[in-house]
């Protein structure tokens, strides 16, 4: 009997089913193993991990299809989506590459692609790397890895710990890390087999450095300096209260002494791993000399090449273990002679998955199992965070904390974590993925017109700010039941335009009410988690439009 091409993908569908590519991916011509094809160079290999907030197991995670910038940064890598960013790397529409790096027909290249990420899948690419250059490959870890999760809030952090020791990490710094306290940051940092290094992390009073500002591992006969580059706005983005005795910041002018200290001790390579944000990683590229590669994360930008500022190698990794990045060197005389880079998508349908991590894994999460599968409803529509301007998922958790507190507005603030939730079961985890924090308590409040214009026009700063120094990273806090446009070149004080309140324009002077959570100060309300599993449970099947300001750029 013969059988026609469409007919034999068809019957694929088991075995596709199984490793998580549909047929219609696998007519692509994919095969297991394809990711790790790299043409190996030089005598040393830095494979860097970032920003994986704490999801051990795979995900669907959209990326944004708004990523603004501004001044010189203003359409340049990182701030390319959708059809520019494919035009700009030279990659097709309807490709692996296409679903991994962009948000355009997401759900439809998800469920033919499937989930990414997971530590028993990065455990594989890393193994894979490590046998292929046996004494060449050192692995760094850009932070915000130990929180995000439920397993992580509930074991504060020491799960992640045990799962970057079997991942053989090697360097860390931080950033979401220090929301546990800075007496569990040390007790965990003590738990762990690798450095924890940050460069401007110091005692607020004395001044004395709170970590190693560097390591430098002996790999292949090279010494290679590592220097830690914590993230620097931490008691402004997060509760000062968790890190009361510490103080932050970019300190640039200590960078320089650090790596002017390493240089002087000979070091063959100076790597700055970071977590400053890509841009301000390009502007402290161009104002600190003698740094060869900085490997940044913090905003959760995917690149698929470095970029060349002066001699630095600034990368950006992508985030939730979408992403492993590989970057062989060919380091003689103490410069980079020549490299080649890949960032390496984490598809999970193409990697057989790590054994010893896989129940390493399974171990860690078997106590919390019940909890987490549990389903709480359904959604008709995509949930995802990531984006500048809105997120179908913060919409939702501002739906529930309107619907719990009876309020006529609701802020949500612009995290760039949360797993994306496909049309179907939402279940518990999905929610904690969202909310899983340390200081998660809601509250109702009432706030005049005026402040909530300032207020809305004190985070567009942060973000839109032509001097990368000046912004935060993160995305324009997400609200349901107010409208405005936003001015991104408008200075300071006139971005927020047509400010208005359930449809009517806001009288400074009026008190409204309103409702939130992640507050800088301690709040009494429940958790937000609790809040929004409950009004999905109610609902039992939501459908959430989108609501976003409207831009002028």
């Amino acid at each position: 009997m013969s059988i026609t091409r469409r007919k034999f993908i068809q019957m694929l569908g088991l075995a596709a089913g199984t490793a998580g590519l549909s047929p219609a991916a696998l007519a692509k011509g994919l095969k297991p193993g394809s990711l790790s094809r790299f043409q190996s160079k030089g005598n040393l290999t830095l494979v860097h991990t970032t920003d994986t907030h704490a999801q051990l197991v795979p995900i669907y995670y959209r990326e944004p299809d708004t990523n603004i910038g501004v001044g010189e940064d203003k359409g340049q890598p990182p701030h390319l989506t959708g059809g520019n960013f494919l035009k700009y790397y030279g990659y097709r529409p309807d490709t692996l590459e296409a679903y991994a790096y962009t948000c355009d027909d997401y759900a439809r290249l998800a469920e033919e692609y499937g989930k990414m990420g997971g530590f028993a899948y990065m455990a594989t690419l890393i193994k894979n790397i490590r046998a292929e250059r046996p004494g060449r490959v050192l692995h760094i870890d850009g932070g915000d890895t130990v929180q995000g999760s439920a397993t992580s809030l509930w074991t504060r952090g020491e799960d992640m710990v045990t799962a970057m020791n079997k991942l053989g990490c090697e360097v860390m710094t931080g950033h979401w890390e220090f929301t546990y306290g800075q007496d569990r940051v040390l007790e965990l940092i003590k738990k762990m087999d690798f450095s924890f290094v940050a460069q401007n992390v110091n005692d607020a009073t004395w001044g004395d450095p709170i970590f190693k500002p560097y390591v430098i591992k002996q790999v292949n006969g090279l010494a290679i300096a590592v220097i830690g580059q914590a993230f620097p706005y931490t008691p402004i983005a997060n509760p000062r209260r968790f890190i009361p005795d510490w103080s932050f910041g970019i300190k640039d002018g200590h960078m320089q002494a650090v790596v002017d200290e390493v240089r002087g001790k000979k070091a063959d390579l100076v790597v700055v791993i970071s977590h400053n944000g890509m841009d301000v990683d390009k502007k402290m590229a161009e104002r600190v000399k003698g740094i060869d590669v900085i490997m940044g994360g913090h905003t959760h930008d995917g690149v698929p090449e470095p970029v060349v500022v002066g001699r630095t190698l600034v990368i950006n990794s992508g985030c939730y273990g979408k992403f492993v990045s590989r970057l062989d060197l060919e380091v003689k005389g103490r410069k980079i002679e020549s490299y080649s880079f890949r960032l390496i998508p984490v598809i999970c349908g193409l990697i057989e998955p790590d054994a010893g991590m896989a129940k390493l894994v399974d171990g860690l999460r078997a106590p919390y199992k019940d909890k987490l599968n549990e389903v709480l409803g359904h959604t008709e529509t995509i949930l995802y965070r990531r984006g500048n301007l809105d997120g179908t998922f913060d919409d939702l958790i501002c739906d529930a904390l309107i619907d719990h507190y009876d309020v006529e507005f609701a802020l949500s603030p612009g995290f760039r974590w949360g797993r994306t939730v496909l049309p179907g079961p939402i279940t518990a985890e999905d929610v904690f993925s969202q909310t899983a924090i340390t200081y998660p308590n809601t509250y109702k409040t009432s706030m005049k017109g005026g402040m909530i214009k300032d207020v809305l026009e004190d985070i567009a700063d942060n973000l839109f700010n032509i001097d990368p120094y000046m912004q935060q990273g993160g995305d324009m806090v997400r609200t349901r039941g107010l409208d405005f446009t936003i001015k991104v070149g408008g200075k300071m004080g006139s971005r927020i335009q047509d400010l208005a309140v359930r449809g009517k324009p806001v009288d400074p002077a009026r008190e409204y009410t309103m409702s939130g959570w992640a507050s800088m100060s301690e709040q009494p309300g429940p958790p937000v988690y609790d809040i929004v599993m409950d009004y999905i449970r109610k609902k039992k099947t939501v459908n959430v439009h989108k609501d976003q300001p409207r831009l002028v750029i």
